[in-house]
């Protein structure tokens, strides 16, 4: 009860700090007397919820990287909402809503039509990085009113997202789903991801954070002091934060869902989602290969990235990795679990399906590639996915040989050897699946591959 009543007044209550200023008409977006407040923070959680999906920022055109997903976000939504917001650029400088250098432009209602706002969210992207997230953001207590989606995540100063949704019923290996992005910045999908980071570090406040309420006071925006912030805390800092879990991890998903689900259930669960983001995929393999098929979505254009699977087809594969690890580590019955898996069927195109019971299987070889055929894409190819593989270790081998052999012989080695043991799982494989392809025959042995790396 307690907690409840402190949570309302939190929620409730409308921060005393607030103070009149007077707008000019050439800042990025007005906020009049709007600011943040718990109950602020929550309406932002729910629209991450809703809004920010893996394509959010290529259906707006808004190239990133992994530090701009969470500033982008947070300043979407603040415009969205008229709410102040602020970053702190790589040569320490305060910018903002209020900021007018770009007065000179239009603006428009919506906020991706906002010619205005874009200049300066752009603006503001090209100036934040990893580094100076520590300085527009403060530390929480894990805990499931705290840790909401919109909740950043910070590794080191390496790489960073956000907390996408929380998951309370079991069906996902971990109650936190992330959305990340990848370097360099580019028009790009977002990747899912259960939640994974190192031991945050308290030189630098990394780990689960949050973004610090503007505030004016006066005659200037500032930001309100890291400590008055009602979710503040430095626990997660504490040396006994993961005494008697596994890490840090753990620690987390322990703290934000307790409840010790019965193995069958949670396996129950487990497949019920992943086999929901197996049928999502379905139209977006078939759209992808309508466009691609032909050859017209080569790799590293922005066609492929938006008709490619890589993240959702890695987050399904940490899904089937984690049904998998149920299974064997609570021994539950592999014949009952298989009967359930083979009575789902997957339409991957009209007259043609898989059980779900053969993607289980064959999960690794699903292809992100949208110039694949759709057999390819669902591993009903998973020969034709072998020597692909192959041949892209090969060209990788040659690659190294040419640009590192001469001026790092050690490191060209460590590399070479990294592809050879890729290799070797690969003829594996092929070999066990039996695999007879004539256009392509595996390597026998290490020295006919590279003879390069085998010193």
């Amino acid at each position: 009860m307690r907690f409840l009543a402190s949570l309302l007044v939190l929620f409730f209550t409308v921060p005393s700090f607030a103070q009149s200023v007077k707008e000019s008409s050439l800042q990025v977006w007005k906020v009049g007397e709007r600011r943040w407040t718990v109950a602020e923070e929550h309406r932002f959680a729910n629209w991450v919820e809703k809004n920010i999906t893996e394509d959010f920022f290529i259906r707006y055109k808004i190239p990133v990287d992994c530090a701009d997903v969470p500033y982008a976000v947070r300043w979407i939504y603040a415009r969205i909402a008229h709410l102040p917001a602020a970053a702190t650029t790589k040569d320490g400088q305060l910018i903002g809503h209020w900021s007018t250098e770009w007065g000179k432009l239009r603006t428009h209602p919506e906020w991706h039509k906002d010619l205005r706002f874009r200049k300066a969210l752009l603006h503001m992207l090209s100036e934040t990085t990893t580094r100076t997230l520590p300085s527009d953001t403060y530390p929480v207590r894990i805990e499931p009113d705290a840790i909401t989606p919109g909740t950043v995540f910070l590794v080191t100063e390496s790489h960073s997202g956000i907390i996408g949704r929380v998951i309370l019923d079991g069906s996902t290996a971990h109650p936190l789903q992330t959305w990340e992005a990848t370097t360099p910045v580019k028009l790009q999908k977002m990747n899912q991801r259960n939640f994974l980071i190192t031991r945050p570090e308290s030189t630098i406040y990394s780990g689960l954070i949050k973004f610090r309420w503007p505030i004016f006071e006066n005659g200037h925006w500032k930001y309100l002091p890291a400590e008055e912030h009602p979710f503040y805390s430095l626990e997660q800092y504490s040396p006994n934060f993961s005494q008697g879990y596994t890490d840090f991890v753990e620690a987390v998903a322990k703290r934000i869902d307790p409840t010790d689900y019965d193995p069958w259930d949670k396996m129950d669960k487990v497949l019920d989602n992943t086999v929901r983001y197996v049928k999502e995929r379905i139209p977006i393999v078939l759209e992808g290969f309508q466009r691609c098929h032909k050859g017209g979505c080569p790799e590293g254009s922005d066609l492929w990235e938006i008709h490619s699977t890589p993240g959702r087809d890695g987050y399904i594969i940490l899904l089937m990795d984690h049904l998998h690890h149920l299974i064997e580590l609570n021994h539950l019955d592999n014949d009952a679990a298989r009967g359930m898996m083979e009575g789902i069927v997957i339409p991957i195109q009209k007259g043609q399906s898989a059980t779900f019971y053969h993607l289980y299987q064959n999960y690794l070889w699903l292809s992100p590639n949208p110039e694949d055929s759709i057999e390819a894409r669902w591993g009903l190819r998973k020969c034709d996915m072998i020597v692909s593989q192959m041949r892209s270790a090969h060209h990788s081998m040659d690659f190294i040989e040419k640009t590192y052999r001469k001026q790092d012989p050690q490191y060209a080695d460590f590399c070479i050897r990294q592809q050879l043991e890729i290799t070797r799982r690969l003829v594996e494989e092929w070999n066990s699946s039996e695999c007879r392809v004539s256009s392509f025959s595996p390597p026998k042995k290490e020295e006919k591959i590279r003879r390069g790396g085998s010193r």
